[in-house]
């Protein structure tokens, strides 16, 4: 079983920059497709970004493309999210996630196995 906790949230204006981290511990790292969501107060979670276990391959949501970039360093058993251009309404708490497979839907939070406790990041105008 893996464990993950995430860093690097904080309160930045709109414009800035910020890059989250996801430290994993207790499980083979490299085997994990890492996925990033967020939620924002009283709404759903939702899919950000996600990188296959070599990190050969990524998808993102429209809202982020272009603005965020997923990225995996297996040496050190982490996952990060570089956040440029933010704005209002990325405000949310953000967690990242593990699961096993990567074929079928990857955007949909049900299909992964393990969740970190979360950073939050808000950004004011």
């Amino acid at each position: 079983q893996v464990q993950l906790v995430e860093s690097g949230g904080g309160l930045v204006q709109a414009g800035d920059s910020l890059r989250l981290s996801c430290a994993a511990s207790g499980g083979t790292f490299s085997s994990y497709v890492m996925g990033w969501f967020r939620q924002a107060p009283g709404k759903e979670r939702e899919f950000v970004a996600v990188i296959n276990w070599g990190g050969g391959s990524t998808q993102y949501a429209d809202s982020v493309k272009g603005r965020f970039t997923i990225s995996r360093d297996n040496g050190k058993n982490t996952v990060y999210l570089q956040m440029n251009s933010l704005k209002p309404e990325d405000t949310a708490g953000y967690y990242c996630a593990a699961r096993s497979q990567w074929v079928y839907s990857r955007t949909y939070p049900g299909n992964y196995d393990y969740w970190g406790r979360g950073t939050q990041v808000t950004v004011s105008t």
